[in-house]
């Protein structure tokens, strides 16, 4: 059994990482409606990655119990054959028995399994929740993109700052890119106001694009299609509209938390130094230019992003790029968290939270 250390605290009214909590908890205003030492469990099973999160509440929030990750690339192929193939099917399987033992070792009973953007498109989909279930035993449940943003969103939400003004949240995935634009109020409640699922991802881009090889040009051509699809829903909302020092800027995904691992120089990756992190905009842009342009040997040699992320890398920085260049942005709150936590806030009971609580479109 592993037990990950997720240490946020509240201070001050801004959100500190690694201070004053209890290690493992995860804070979020309001109150527990749950058991504490009853197990929760959520899988989050997306085009590029399998994870899994066991929690128990505890004071203001939960205790990671135990965790795991890999790399399935469920969606490899997806794009240009529109079903999932058989070796992507075998990979992710063998991740998800994993995830099943685990489950049983804790005797989790409070359960959610999601799949996102791999499922949603493949045409075999329902083949594959079928042999899913007879080989694992886990029932996966294909959700909405908007479903996917808000679980995000919810997630994410303890690590926004609680001043008056806006958030605009963005999940880069390995098949699709999720935003989500909120109202933050300084009593803590927050609004989702709009969120929009993009067709890009790490994977497709990278599959589009060759990005292993990627030269500047194609790089730009790829932070071109994204910056035009982004701005639509930028328009929609009035987002540069709104005053820039009031607008707080969340990444999460491995893209961001690669970025950060890769400026930190870190030995290895170290979740507790990345979640929760702030960095400035033109640091930021100089980290992603260094490394697209460090080349896909030098990538694989790096202890935080290896040969299973250096070829994807590349197409999430054009993603990362694109979002950041689209607004007068200041600086960028890094997230290594999103849709697993905002399944185990659901269950425990957040929804009807206080202070701060979190609604839904108006």
């Amino acid at each position: 059994m592993t037990t990950s250390c997720y240490c946020v605290a509240m201070k001050d009214g801004q959100t500190v990482a690694g201070s004053g909590a209890t290690a493992g908890e995860q804070g979020f205003p309001g109150r527990v409606r749950s058991r504490p030492g009853t197990p929760y469990g959520a899988v989050d099973l997306g085009t590029n990655n399998c994870r899994l999160l066991v929690a128990v509440p505890e004071g203001s929030g939960f205790r990671v119990i135990d965790s795991f990750s890999r790399i399935v690339r469920l969606g490899q192929g997806l794009q240009e054959h529109g079903h999932l193939s058989g070796a992507s099917i075998d990979r992710t399987i063998a991740a998800l028995r994993v995830c099943a033992g685990k489950l049983r070792r804790h005797r989790v009973r409070h359960l959610r399994c999601v799949a996102t953007e791999a499922c949603r498109r493949a045409d075999n989909a329902g083949e594959f929740l079928r042999r899913v279930r007879a080989a694992t035993g886990l029932d996966l449940e294909i959700i909405t993109a908007d479903e996917e943003a808000r679980l995000s969103f919810l997630g994410c939400a303890p690590i926004l700052d609680r001043r008056d003004g806006h958030a605009l949240i963005f999940d880069i995935g390995g098949g699709s890119t999720e935003l989500t634009w909120a109202r933050v109020f300084a009593d803590g409640a927050m609004q989702i106001l709009d969120t929009v699922s993009l067709p890009l991802g790490v994977v497709t881009m990278s599959e589009r694009f060759a990005a292993a090889a990627i030269d500047e040009a194609a790089l730009k051509a790829m932070e071109e299609e994204a910056r035009q699809r982004v701005a639509a829903f930028f328009r929609r909302n009035g987002i540069n509209d709104a005053d820039a020092a009031k607008v707080q800027l969340l990444g999460s995904s491995g893209t961001v938390t690669t970025v950060a691992g890769y400026y930190l120089n870190l030995p290895r990756y170290d979740r507790a130094r990345v979640d929760n992190m702030v960095m400035d905009r033109d640091t930021l842009l100089a980290t992603v230019d260094e490394l697209c342009s460090i080349g896909l040997a030098a990538r694989e040699r790096h202890p935080c992003i290896g040969r299973n992320r250096a070829d994807l890398v590349v197409a999430g920085c054009a993603i990362l790029r694109a979002i950041v260049r689209s607004g007068d942005f200041r600086r960028l709150r890094i997230a290594d968290r999103g849709l697993r936590e905002g399944l185990l806030y659901e269950m425990m009971g957040y929804r009807d939270m206080a202070p701060g609580k979190v609604s839904a479109h108006g």
